[in-house]
């Protein structure tokens, strides 16, 4: 198992996070970006670390305007992308994952302000080493004090509250990136759909036909 650290070299002029500008400066939610993988329960997943503003109203609509548009419905790109292309981690998910969505939705998302992705290439250890990728899976995200995990299934994203349960409700690829869900971490069960609390009720220009998050079927893997 690879450690997380618990602090990262320092970024004192880090400004507000537009792409969640009603939550003001970014914050350290320790999240990551999987993909499925092999395994007895069917359930497995493999990824990498993002260390801030993991919960589900930042990431969300980062992650379906990117597929819909920046890597145009090929999730195959998006993995390589988001998760293979990483030599260490993230430190945060950025509006460049916008990049050729509908100046509208950019708009309606961001407020008119960007931040661009950070990696954690910048890491400092407390031996002054080069950092490791730092690798999640479904075996380690517990050891490794993960909050939130969105795992990037053909069907949508499976949110996972891992503070609840080990498994999560699926958000569709199609779901309208204006959608806002809640970032109660007792909110997001295997068994129930995903708590949108505002759906949008347009289209956005240029975009497929947005459908309303759904669950998939339902998992009995609720943590006692």
């Amino acid at each position: 198992m690879v450690p997380i650290p618990r602090a990262v070299a320092p970024d004192t002029s880090r400004p507000t996070d537009p792409a969640r500008k009603h939550f003001g400066v970014a914050l350290a939610t320790r999240s990551f970006i999987a993909r499925p993988t092999d395994s007895g329960s069917g359930y497995g997943y493999a990824g990498i670390y993002v260390h801030c503003d993991g919960v589900p109203s930042h990431h969300l609509p980062l992650l379906l305007a990117a597929f819909q548009w920046r890597f145009a419905r090929d999730l195959h790109a998006m993995k390589r992308a988001l998760i293979d292309d990483v030599a260490v981690g993230w430190d945060q998910l950025g509006t460049d994952l916008l990049d050729d969505a509908p100046p509208p939705l950019v708009a309606a998302l961001t407020g008119g302000e960007h931040r661009p992705s950070r990696t954690l290439d910048h890491l400092i250890t407390p031996d002054g080493s080069p950092p490791v990728r730092m690798t999640v899976t479904d075996e380690t995200a517990d050891e490794q004090d993960m909050q939130w995990g969105y795992v990037l299934r053909h069907e949508g994203i499976e949110v996972i509250s891992l503070l609840h349960e080990d498994i999560g409700p699926l958000v569709d690829w199609a779901t309208d990136p204006r959608t806002v869900f809640s970032d109660h971490p007792a909110h997001w069960s295997s068994s129930a759909p995903a708590p949108a609390i505002r759906v949008s009720r347009s289209t956005p220009p240029s975009a497929p036909a947005a459908s309303p998050a759904k669950a998939g079927t339902p998992r009995p893997a609720a943590r006692s």
